[in-house]
């Protein structure tokens, strides 16, 4: 499932996702699965008809992402695999970095993140005049409604509704399931 938020020049894109086997961090080996949040560049196209026609829309290069992710095998609720990516060198991103408070309580930790753009755009090395002028403020205000969509994809990923391998996964691949 994706949802997508979309501002000014910023949008906020969400979905359930498994990993088979990611190559994560040293002792954390072994699938994982939970919710990826991206921040990313929303770049609006030229029309292709009449001014009626839709409007071509594009969820474009990454800024910031959080992992809300866990062990498969683990106690669920653990949170033992989430952390959050600062930085994008174009589209891979830097190294995780696992931060007490985003164990702690992921979505207290991820409204007060996306309430505050600056400081995202800063980590990142993006500079504030890329994003549009009122994309911090409606951003912010629409935080509350990111978290908790945030919230029922990883209920729905413990109940089983989500976040699970493809029916036939390939033996060693490192198969990634899920929009993000």
């Amino acid at each position: 499932m994706l949802y997508a938020f979309g501002f000014d020049r910023v949008a906020v894109v969400v979905g359930d996702l498994y990993f088979q086997d990611p190559r994560p961090t040293p002792g954390q080996e072994g699938p994982e699965r939970g919710v990826r949040l991206e921040l990313r560049m929303l770049e609006r196209g030229d029309l292709k008809g009449s001014i009626y026609s839709a409007t071509p829309i594009s969820v474009g290069q990454p800024i910031w992402r959080a992992d809300f992710l866990e062990s498969v095998n683990g106690q669920p609720g653990s949170f033992d695999r989430t952390h959050h990516h600062p930085a994008f060198k174009g589209w891979e991103p830097g190294r995780r970095h696992f931060v007490d408070e985003l164990s702690a309580d992921p979505l207290a930790w991820l409204g007060k993140r996306l309430g505050d753009l600056g400081g995202l755009l800063a980590e990142a090395g993006v500079k504030a005049d890329e994003v549009g002028a009122d994309d911090a403020e409606e951003l912010r205000r629409a935080a509350p409604e990111i978290v908790e969509a945030v919230g029922r994809l990883l209920d729905r990923v413990r109940a089983g509704d989500l976040g699970h391998p493809t029916d036939q996964p390939t033996p060693g691949a490192r198969a990634r399931v899920g929009w993000l």
